[in-house]
């Protein structure tokens, strides 16, 4: 269970705001004490931050009593140094720009010219603000210096600069920017507004990432209300989340992510933070470092002699690729990008013009590209692993006259074949083997091993650190045990780090 706290400098402070119990003042927080088992997160709303301040000792206390804290120490010394937060906004979208010209001109008419001096003063509330066209701006800084109400003071000097920046208090905002805090306090949080006994009901609180706007994600919605159904009963709060509440991680438990995961990507770096802030994490970092790039799969696979298709790893300032694919592997051949998804980035060669081809455009994308021999079957097997055992197991046939899974492009939604959900105990053993092998290399989280079988050839395709869980597919065989056997992970993992 985790608590959140608005400590503030008087009682009055508050009283433009919804009243609630998890507002206290900086003395009923010098004495503050809970349960050690509960997890605190500590919003920072006193009116001071200099040195040595009631803000200042609020963030130093919190941090010694291992609340997690926002603005921690770091980030109010870090707003004392001018030259961590100068930024060069031309950098950003044109439309920022083009807002700060406007404002500029309208608070000093006439002082159009460029060595004059331009000043236009905002505040941002939890990185969001009134103004639109600098959401970017706000968004940035928000995830570089956490605070709840942050007053940016923007200069132009030849160009548009941050010339300083300071954590504000709700007691000093107008009506208007109350409002604005407010509504944003309440995206940042909505815990705070809960009643204390609805809350208390849980046991663990649980967050679920998801990205609303992705195509094909790892779960639909049906098997995310399944998913908050088992963990319920469980007595576990699950909540989805989106990339907008990266800072509220520290008020949950455990983190579970539900959306297509890559390293340069917000999934990664939820996945690092809620590592960071000790919660249970599914899918770790570790686990997304090694899943989702195929060149360092193929070679961890290779090198502990796990079964898999006959790899090359083939670089652009390399001049012989496509002789050494044809005389290595033969054609046709498979020639893919290190962090393809859902069969994209993947060319099937089927004579040397189409390789040569498919290298080069693979080769715009990355420095290195993945050659595998073309092993066909019918089907896929997909084998389900969580905690080192495998859970469920699917046939993924081909898209009809196609030699994938995904067929992409005929369509605006891709095509896919179909599916066959089998008990585990109905699979190959040596396919149920090799999944077990192939991520015991990776770690103990929730994968999905993609595997060929011919006769008695089993190889292994990839592992998916982020595996699509879906109603009516993968849980067809298990139901609603499928997300009770995740959701008791959580519990298990999230009991062992209470203790």
């Amino acid at each position: 269970m985790s608590r959140l706290l608005l400590i503030v400098d008087q009682a009055q402070d508050w009283a433009p705001y919804y009243p609630s119990e998890d507002v206290l003042t900086f003395d009923q927080y010098l004495t503050f004490s809970t349960s050690p088992s509960t997890r605190v997160r500590v919003l920072n709303l006193c009116q001071s931050a200099r040195y040595l301040s009631r803000g200042y000792y609020c963030s130093l206390l919190a941090e010694a009593r291992g609340h997690h804290v926002v603005p921690s120490v770091m980030t109010l010394n870090d707003l004392s140094r001018k030259a961590l937060f100068t930024l060069q906004l031309e950098e950003l979208e044109a439309g920022v720009v083009q807002w700060l010209d406007q404002a500029g001109a309208a608070l000093k008419p006439g002082a159009d010219e460029r060595g004059a001096s331009h000043e236009v003063r905002i505040k941002t509330y939890f990185g969001q603000v009134q103004e639109a066209a600098l959401k970017p701006v706000a968004r940035l800084l928000f995830e570089r210096f956490p605070c709840p109400v942050l007053e940016v003071v923007f200069r132009y000097r030849r160009s548009w600069q941050i010339a300083s920046m300071k954590p504000a208090s709700p007691a000093e905002l107008t009506e208007s920017e109350q409002d604005s805090f407010a509504a944003a306090l309440d995206r940042f949080s909505s815990i705070v507004w809960r009643k204390p006994r609805t809350r208390r009901r849980y046991r663990f609180d649980l967050a679920v990432l998801v990205n609303p706007d992705e195509t094909m994600p790892p779960s639909d919605p049906v098997a995310l209300q399944r998913f908050a159904r088992a963990g319920r009963k469980l007595g576990i709060n699950v909540e989805q989340i989106t990339r907008r509440d990266y800072m509220r991680l520290p008020e949950y438990d455990g983190l579970f992510i539900r959306a297509t995961t890559a390293i340069d990507h917000h999934t990664f770096r939820f996945a690092r933070k809620a590592e960071a802030e000790g919660l249970v994490v599914i899918d770790d970092p570790t686990s997304i470092l090694k899943c989702t790039n195929k060149v360092f799969l193929a070679d961890l696979l290779k090198n502990h002699r796990v079964p898999a298709p006959k790899t090359l790893i083939l670089s652009k300032d390399h001049k012989d690729t496509v002789q050494r694919v044809v005389s290595e592997l033969g054609l046709p051949a498979v020639v893919k990008i290190p962090d393809g998804a859902f069969s994209r980035g993947v060319i099937k060669a089927t004579d040397e013009g189409s390789l040569r081809a498919g290298l080069k455009e693979l080769f715009r994308q990355s420095a290195l590209v993945l050659a595998q021999e073309y092993f066909f079957t019918e089907y896929d097997w997909r084998i389900g692993v969580l905690g080192g055992r495998a859970i469920y197991a699917c046939k993924y046939f081909m898209v009809k006259g196609h030699w994938q899974i995904y067929q992409h492009g005929v369509n605006p939604n891709p095509d896919s074949g179909d599916f066959v959900t089998l008990p585990t105990y109905e699979v190959p053993k040596q396919v149920i083997q090799a999944a077990l092998n192939a991520t015991r290399l990776i770690g103990n989280g929730l994968y999905g091993v993609d595997i060929k079988q011919a006769g008695s050839r089993v190889a292994v395709i990839e592992v998916n650190d982020n595996p699509s869980i879906d109603a009516g597919v993968e849980d067809l065989f298990l139901g609603g045990e499928l997300y009770t056997l995740i959701m008791q992970e959580f519990l298990a993992r999230m009991e062992a780090n209470r203790r």
